[in-house]
């Protein structure tokens, strides 16, 4: 599958009629939202774990030198904690072009951090698509996210936002905040 994912997420219709829906945000759309929405909570949805496997070609690297970012691998048992929010149909033409490297859109039950769930969507890269990078040890992602850097900023920048983020969350992520201990040794801090 192409890595410009635009055209197949356009022909989800799972949400057809609806006014309002829930998107899950694991990644940089927790401290990133470069969209109009109605309503923001913590949240998380299980059975996925966030893993630093997918490329970015457009935002944090290049198409010959692309960075890590994350995506969603399926874990029983595991527990993702991102951001909920409550957007217009209208903001998927953003969100399509903003998530077109690889990721698709995914029907997804998302439980509130304060109680309550709701069906919504998720955007997740699987490894069918051509920018998927895979596994790779912390370290390894520390070194290649060290050297990697896109239209959007350098890729070190990605990884400490997020770490920063799901800190003032008051959540924990093994992989990304030992990620984000090697970019630190790496970088002599």
């Amino acid at each position: 599958m192409s890595h410009n994912t635009i055209a197949i997420n356009q022909r989800m219709d799972k949400f057809d009629g609806h006014h309002q829906v829930w998107l899950f945000g694991y990644g940089s759309l927790i401290f990133k939202a470069d969209f109009p929405y109605l309503e923001r909570r913590p949240a998380s949805i299980a059975g996925w774990t966030r893993r630093f496997w997918q490329g970015s070609h457009d935002h944090r690297g290049t198409e010959t030198a692309p960075g890590r970012v994350v995506t969603l691998v399926p874990e029983t048992g595991a527990v993702c904690h991102g951001m909920a929010y409550l957007v217009t149909p209208e903001e998927f033409a953003h969100l399509d072009h903003r998530e077109k490297n690889g990721y698709l859109r995914l029907a997804i039950d998302i439980a509130f951090d304060e109680g309550g769930s709701v069906e919504g969507l998720v955007y997740i890269a699987t490894h069918e698509n051509a920018a998927y990078l895979g596994p790779a040890t912390e370290r390894e992602i520390a070194q290649h996210i060290a050297a990697a850097r896109g239209p959007s900023g350098p890729n070190s920048e990605y990884l400490l936002e997020l770490a920063r983020a799901l800190r003032a969350l008051g959540k924990t992520d093994a992989h990304v905040f030992d990620i984000e201990r090697h970019l630190l040794e790496l970088a002599g801090n």
